[in-house]
């Protein structure tokens, strides 16, 4: 329970320190510095507020809305970092700040809307976290995009969290709420001829809600949609045994999954206390056995950042908050580039392990990760199940 209690805490802390009801559009004026324009669609099962600062609140909503947000970014800050505004109306000089806001009506609207910003065909669907509110995750969003130089439209699913440290469960029922949602927003970009390819980044309990959706695509229709190129799950809340389940479900051929992992993550240390002492994807080690040799065998890339050091007290999100890592995925996995190269040596583990300091991994990721290579007969996805329903280690890691 003493552990329980400091885990809370540091939650609580985590989320203190800017104001809320950011969404109000402010004007840039004349003297305004010249800032960045970050453009998304925002697709919620969230329900209206009634309230233009902040215009989603964290309760259920049946039916799903859409709107085009605009976000602008000041020009000094530090790559990782959103800065809130500490007092409202935002300053676009200083502060993040929402320029644009529109209520997109319907689906061929919001078709339009994508093909006047489609970049390359490249759509990024983002999927939040557990303890967000609406503002959260579109600063978040626009942060990520900005910091990481992506050459692709982006798109933030946010569903309904009511953003309350004791609300865990309630956050968890409404990823489950919202699955059919999510899996019609990939459905409609499947079918849009503008849209070449898709990559879905969901972090914490967003990737328990992205893998279930990918999961009843790839159950109604035998597979996932092949537009649908890369999943990238970043501190993935999923127990590892439920997870080998829906990875086996989804049929095959399956998008290229990468992992971010760090033994450090208080929240997920946190998350796996709360539902049982069961260790949590994101938190495994991912050079030991049977991790190694079964991720390996499915195809799937993990990253493990538990020596990237952040500012982020909790190590929850160093995915969004390292700017090497950020730029990482805008540089090569949004652009289909392999982790790896010819010069990589094979046999070393499918575990892509990040040594030293943040500072390190700029060059780390560009060239010698240890990463094993590809077998050439792939095990399917049941076997990754049997090894890791088996494996005792899923109930050790965190004891």
């Amino acid at each position: 329970m003493r552990q329980i209690a400091m885990l809370f805490l540091l939650l609580a802390l985590s989320g203190c320190g800017h104001p809320s009801g950011v969404m109000t559009p402010v004007s840039l004026t004349a003297s305004t510095p010249k800032t960045a324009r970050i453009d998304m669609l925002v697709a919620t099962t969230r329900q209206p507020s009634g309230d233009p600062a902040t215009l989603f609140n964290g309760e259920r909503n049946p039916k799903p809305s859409m709107t085009h947000v605009a976000v602008s970014i000041p020009p000094k800050r530090e790559a990782g970092t959103v800065q809130w505004p500490k007092k409202l109306p935002a300053n676009p000089a200083t502060d993040f700040a929402v320029t644009h806001v529109r209520q997109i009506q319907t689906v061929g609207e919001a078709k339009a809307w994508f093909r006047q910003r489609v970049d390359g065909g490249h759509a990024l669907v983002f999927v939040h976290g557990f303890n967000n509110t609406y503002e959260d995750s579109v600063f978040r969003l626009a942060q990520i995009v900005h910091d990481s130089g992506m050459q692709a439209t982006p798109i933030l699913f946010t569903w309904p969290s009511r953003a309350q440290l004791f609300a865990y469960e309630y956050d968890k029922e409404s990823t489950n709420y919202s699955r059919t949602a999510l899996e019609q927003a990939l459905r409609v970009l499947v079918e849009d001829p503008d849209v070449k390819d898709i990559t879905v980044l969901a972090h914490s309990m967003g990737t328990w809600l992205a893998v279930e959706s990918l999961r009843q695509m790839g159950i109604r229709d035998g597979r996932v949609d092949r537009k649908i190129k890369e999943v990238i799950l970043a501190s993935p809340d999923i127990d590892i045994q439920v997870f080998a389940k829906q990875y086996a479900e989804m049929g095959s051929p399956k998008p290229k999954f990468t992992i971010f992992v760090s033994q450090d993550d208080r929240a997920l240390a946190a998350s796996s206390l709360i539902t049982g002492r069961v260790a949590r994807l994101g938190g495994i080690d991912p050079t030991a056995e049977p991790y190694r040799s079964r991720l390996e065998e499915a195809g799937i890339t993990a990253i493990d950042l538990t020596k990237v050091k952040t500012g982020d007290r909790l190590n929850h999100g160093k995915f969004a908050e390292s700017p090497q890592i950020v730029q990482l995925i805008g540089q090569r996995l949004m652009t289909g580039q392999p982790l790896t190269d010819s010069k990589v040596s094979l046999g070393q583990g499918v575990a892509a392990v990040v040594g030293g300091t943040v500072q390190t991994i700029g060059t780390v990721a560009t060239a010698p990760l240890k990463i094993g290579e590809k077998p050439a007969s792939r095990q399917t996805g049941e076997d990754v199940s049997d090894a890791l329903k088996s494996d005792p280690r899923a109930n050790a890691l965190t004891q």
